[in-house]
């Protein structure tokens, strides 16, 4: 697997690292940064039910927050993700 880093939070300031990797070979998103469980079931309350999804994150997943500012670089990953797929169709 081969991760390409695209962005960092441009506030990070040192203390956080909130960043968006792309998996080259899957083309998928990785993100890093704050988990938000808490502020999820805060949200959404426990009991909210979304059709076809289970209460809560199963314990393999995270419930991550990407900060607004980040929405820039977030877009730049997609596109690096884009062009990666196109790639390995070739």
């Amino acid at each position: 697997m081969t991760l390409r880093f695209v962005g960092i939070d441009p506030n990070t300031g040192g203390e956080g690292s909130p960043t968006v990797w792309v998996e080259e070979e899957s083309a998928d998103l990785v993100p890093q940064g704050e988990g938000a469980e808490a502020l999820l079931l805060q949200m959404i309350g426990s009991t909210q039910r979304v059709p076809e999804h289970a209460t809560g994150t199963p314990a393999h997943e995270l419930v991550i927050r990407v900060p607004a500012r980040m929405v820039p670089i977030v877009r730049e990953a997609r596109d690096v993700a884009e062009r990666a797929q196109r790639d390995t169709v070739r």
